[in-house]
């Protein structure tokens, strides 16, 4: 597994440099993108690869190797059809139709919700995938996220990114934390 990591991240990689407007694939996206449910938070064990230090264009991040608290705001952008199927930095394949997302530095796997904060619209979704790689964003979002979201027009939009601790979980009656 430590082996392919190399060789998923820069597969990984092409895949959050997107600008957000590759659009969905050829014909058109399925008409029930509302009903697409949010990711589900549960404990999971982090990728033993995917949280490793790493460069991209000149520079470094530091992967957080533990769900800590985080929460920030800036621009979450979105990718599509150009990189459905490829593998993600986690090693599974991009669904451009599940509620996933890329970051920098949250651990993989990690649970987040976004709220775009002009119409206040959130989701949840499951960090897989390591980017986006432009300094103006903090995260990009699958295609049915940003659509949920309200931002697949726009390409972009003003997020609150929050994680989801496993602690919070159990409190709300959510999967236990093992």
């Amino acid at each position: 597994m430590r082996a392919l990591a190399p060789a998923v991240f820069l597969v990984a990689l092409g895949a959050c440099t997107s600008t957000g407007r590759d659009g969905p694939p050829a014909g058109s996206p399925p008409v029930n993108l509302d009903r697409v449910a949010d990711a589900k938070p549960r404990s999971e064990p982090l990728h033993p690869g995917a949280n490793n230090p790493y460069t991209v264009l000149g520079k470094k991040y530091v992967p957080h190797r533990s769900l800590q608290p985080y929460r920030a705001r800036g621009n979450a952008s979105w990718y599509g059809r150009k990189f459905h199927g490829r593998l993600t930095s986690s090693g599974e394949r991009y669904d451009m139709y599940a509620m996933t997302a890329a970051h920098t530095v949250l651990p993989i796997p990690s649970y987040v919700r976004v709220t775009h904060l002009g119409n206040g619209r959130s989701v949840i979704v499951r960090v897989n995938d390591r980017g986006p790689f432009h300094a103006d964003r903090i995260i990009d979002l699958s295609y049915a996220a940003a659509y949920k979201l309200g931002l697949v027009n726009a390409g972009s939009a003003r997020v609150e990114v929050e994680i989801i601790l496993p602690e919070k979980l159990a409190a709300s009656g959510g999967p236990a934390s093992p």
